[in-house]
């Protein structure tokens, strides 16, 4: 692929702000399929980034977490996708399983009055199946291919993924997929793209090494961001507890739950040790538990995940693994048991409480040692942190 700008650069840097979905260029089954999902007006992201997607522009698009970015994308290039051409017109990139099988969920929902044909291109899929699919052997091709970059770099090499019709690649939390573990599968996947190819890339958090990098690959792209300090999510109340050591977040814990009544809570760990020794002690207090981590198989992480969105666990403990992109409903408080040791990572980690529209919750347990990083975590995000309030109980209304 080529950074080709010179058809670039006399198109407009913004577009007009979508105030109604009924607005969009786009057919009635796919307006029929965002009402269905339960959008009734676009959110702030969706009104600034959806009509330069249509509009075939490579994109920029930064919005906090929980404000509809994958609805974004999704509409866009349902737009973009000529249902009657049985070839692969789009590619999702994103750097877990758990997250495209939550895009693989909104691209059915939104599409599902239109012929839109979706492939997920994922570990936890066995290879020869995954390349019949995408080959429409004894059936169509897919319109639209989700997948992971190992994934979906292994079915362009076996010449089962066909790119030569592809009019957009996507990547969601594009800031991860630049990163030293994806860069060069994900820069691999934007050269086999056409020359053409329209990128648009989506995230919450993007860092000044992000933008040299997009520079090489992408042509004039309209820039949607917002200030770092103005990441901190409306409608959640961020708070600490000073615990001093590690040996006291345990009972502090407990404590929390004796008196907080809540609908779902994610508790955050930095390491998949910590996890299970947490999920041990907890489970031994007769609370009832999940955890996933990067260590367990595809089939348990799918398994979990999905028996805590049923609401059959009330709590999950992870890693970061969980810090991006995913969307549990119910969830109104997040526990950092252990402060992030990056300070992107937190607003992604908070993001999982309060989601468009809702309140929640973020309390961070602090040792004597994470102080400093606490106060880093402050100042990048111009926020302050207030002591958790004695009455505890009447901060989460279900």
């Amino acid at each position: 692929m080529s950074n080709n700008t010179d058809n670039q650069n006399n198109l407009p840097d913004s577009y007009p702000e979508v105030e109604s979905f009924e607005d969009l260029e786009i057919s009635q089954q796919i307006l029929k399929g965002i009402f269905s999902y339960g959008f009734e007006r676009p959110s702030p992201i969706q009104r600034k980034a959806i009509n330069p997607v249509l509009a075939g522009r490579d994109v920029i698009a930064q919005a906090q977490s929980g404000m509809g970015k994958t609805a974004t994308f999704c509409i866009g290039t349902l737009g973009l996708v000529d249902q009657q051409l049985n070839e692969i017109q789009a590619c999702v990139l994103v750097h877990t399983r758990e997250l495209a099988l939550q895009i693989d969920t909104v691209f059915r929902h939104i599409g599902k009055f239109t012929d839109l044909r979706i492939n997920l291109s994922v570990k936890g899929i066995s290879p020869r199946e995954n390349m019949d699919a995408l080959r429409g052997i004894n059936c169509s091709k897919p319109h639209v291919v989700i997948g992971t970059p190992g994934r979906m770099l292994d079915m362009i090499r076996k010449n089962a993924l066909n790119t030569e019709f592809v009019k957009i690649l996507v990547f969601d939390e594009a800031d991860e997929l630049l990163t030293e573990g994806f860069i060069e599968q994900t820069q691999t996947i934007v050269h086999s793209m056409p020359s053409s190819v329209q990128i648009a890339l989506f995230s919450a958090t993007m860092s000044p090494e992000f933008f040299s990098i997009t520079n090489k690959f992408m042509r004039n792209p309209v820039n949607i961001l917002i200030k770092t300090d103005e990441l901190t999510l409306e409608g959640i109340q961020q708070y600490y507890i000073d615990c001093e050591k590690n040996e006291y977040k345990f009972d502090t814990l407990c404590d929390i739950f004796s008196v907080l009544v809540v609908n779902q809570s994610i508790i955050y760990c930095n390491s998949q040790k910590i996890v299970e020794y947490l999920n041990n002690k907890l489970e031994a207090s007769n609370f009832t538990v999940s955890f996933i981590h990067g260590g367990l198989t595809s089939q348990e992480r799918e398994l979990t995940m999905s028996e805590f969105r049923k609401g059959k666990t009330k709590v999950l403990l992870t890693t970061d693994l969980l810090g991006r992109g995913i969307d549990v409903q119910q969830v109104s408080v997040v526990i950092n048991y252990d402060i992030p040791s990056k300070v992107e990572s937190y607003i992604h980690r908070i993001g999982r409480s309060g989601r468009y529209g809702r309140k929640g919750v973020a309390i961070n347990f602090l040792t004597y040692y994470d102080k400093k990083r606490m106060t880093n975590i402050e100042q990048y995000y111009n926020t302050e942190l207030q002591p958790l309030p004695a009455d505890i109980g009447s901060l989460v209304t279900n």
